[in-house]
C-alpha cells in the first residue's frame, strides 16, 4: 500500500484517475451471442479483455471518443493483442441509421468509414441536406451513386441495424450512447484513455 507521503510525492502532472464504476453487469455469453448482423471486430479473438461499444453515429460524445480515446486504445491495447473491440449500432435517428448502413455497405472498410463519419460528424449530422453530405463522404470512400442509393434503400439492412439496437436496449440495458461493456460490466459515457486504462489494466 502506498503511504500518504508517497502519494504526495507524485509529480503534479500525474493526477490520480478516478476509476470509473460500472453500472451493472450482463451475462457475457449472452452479450456475445450472434445477432442479426455479424459483429464488427478489431483485435485478437483470444484477448483477455473484450470491449463492446454501443454507439450512435450522430452522438457527439461517441465522436469525441472516436477522435480522442480510440486511437490510443487501438495502439496501446487492440494492436498489441490485449483487447478485442466490438462496435454495435445504436442509432438514435434516421441520419445515424444511414451512417451505419453506409459503414456496413463499406464491407472491409467498416471501421475506417465509421471513423471518417465521426470525424466529419458536424458536417453531415446537422447539414440541411444530410443525404447529399453523406453522399460526398461515401464517394470519397469509393461508393458509386448507385451503390450509395442501393445501400440506403436496403430495408433488410435497416431492420437488422434496428434489431441490434433493440437487443442492446432490451437485453443489455443500453439507453444512452456511448455505452461500453468491458468484460460484461456496463459503463456509460465517453471515457478518456486514462479512465479506460484504469478499468482494463487490472484485467490484463
Amino acid at each position: 500500500e502506498a503511504t500518504p507521503a508517497a502519494e504526495e510525492a507524485k509529480p503534479a502532472d500525474a493526477p490520480k484517475v478516478e476509476v470509473p464504476q460500472p453500472e451493472g453487469e450482463v451475462d457475457v455469453a449472452k452479450l456475445m451471442e450472434p445477432g442479426p448482423l455479424p459483429d464488427e471486430v478489431l483485435g485478437k479473438a483470444d484477448a483477455k479483455v473484450t470491449i463492446v461499444e454501443y454507439a450512435s453515429m450522430t452522438c457527439p460524445h461517441c465522436a469525441h471518443f472516436s477522435k480522442t480515446t480510440m486511437p490510443e486504445l487501438k495502439t496501446k491495447y487492440i494492436d498489441t493483442g490485449k483487447v478485442r473491440y466490438i462496435l454495435r449500432e445504436f442509432p438514435f435517428d434516421p441520419r445515424a441509421e444511414a451512417g451505419f448502413m453506409l459503414a456496413r455497405c463499406a464491407g472491409d472498410n467498416y471501421f475506417p468509414m465509421v471513423e471518417v463519419l465521426f470525424q466529419q460528424q458536424e458536417g453531415w449530422a446537422t447539414a440541411q441536406n444530410g443525404k447529399e453530405a453523406l453522399l460526398q463522404i461515401a464517394k470519397l470512400a469509393g461508393f458509386s451513386q448507385q451503390k450509395f442509393e442501393e445501400c440506403l434503400t436496403n430495408q433488410k439492412l435497416l431492420d437488422d441495424i434496428r434489431t441490434v439496437k433493440n437487443r442492446g436496449a432490451n437485453d443489455f440495458g443500453v439507453d444512452s450512447t456511448p455505452t461500453f461493456f468491458i468484460n460484461g460490466k456496463r459503463y456509460k459515457g465517453a471515457m478518456s484513455i486514462a479512465e479506460i486504462s484504469a478499468v482494463i489494466d487490472p484485467l490484463l
